[in-house]
């Protein structure tokens, strides 16, 4: 009889045990896709490489990646383009899913300028846009204000521009998100590139993608 209630003691006793830590153990992995909101991406306007005038509306309920860059650029941009293509191939053919990519130099980069980079460049993806629009000065205040990554003159070694190797990241509300990294800091954005021996961040990149399309 003894016996039989220590089987019984023990059972409960692992019973408890289950509801008081499985909680936890989900609770634990449930916070790890918590995205951070910060600013909404202000209105835009530009010109896409079909020559359509792409704004925010265009990405309304999407999830989307931002990067500035240029056509000519001879550093960063071709390793970018690369890293962009991979994730091109992950959201291949999803509808709430799209990139833009939008050039510091309009002056160079015309919509016909930019519909051959595309060609050239194996961007497919239907809602992948190539931006230009009517001046420096426009795009410039959309990436150092709006999106607070640099893009501007710099040195001929760079192609006479320079501009942030990150990507960011948009929710279908059109508000920049990001996770944290292991310290609990958010990062904002992702490195598109290796920087300083820190690898790039596309892995994580493409699971918070997953992430704000289930949101």
């Amino acid at each position: 009889m003894n016996k039989k209630y220590s089987y019984i003691g023990i059972s409960f006793i692992i019973l408890l045990f289950g509801i008081y830590t499985v909680p936890k153990v989900v609770d634990r992995f449930s916070n790890s896709t918590d995205l951070v909101k910060f600013n909404k991406v202000p209105d835009f306007e530009f010109i896409n490489q079909e020559g359509k005038i792409i704004t925010n509306d265009f990405y309304e309920g999407k999830v989307y990646v931002v990067e500035f860059f240029f056509s000519t650029c001879p550093t960063i941009c071709p390793v970018m383009n690369q890293k962009m293509l991979t994730i091109q191939d992950e959201f291949f053919g999803n509808p709430n899913f799209g990139i833009a990519s939008i050039s510091i130099t309009p002056e160079i980069d015309t919509p016909e300028t930019l519909k051959e980079y595309a060609k050239n460049n194996s961007i497919t993806l239907k809602n992948w846009n190539l931006l230009t629009g009517k001046s420096e000065n426009i795009v410039y205040a959309l990436s150092n204000k709006g999106f607070k990554l640099y893009a501007g003159k710099g040195d001929e070694e760079h192609g006479g521009f320079e501009h942030s190797g990150l990507f960011a990241l948009v929710d279908k509300d059109g508000f920049i998100r990001s996770r944290k990294d292991e310290h609990g800091n958010p990062i904002m954005y992702y490195r598109a590139i290796e920087e300083q021996g820190f690898p790039d961040q596309i892995k994580e990149l493409k699971e918070d993608i997953k992430v704000l399309l289930n949101e």
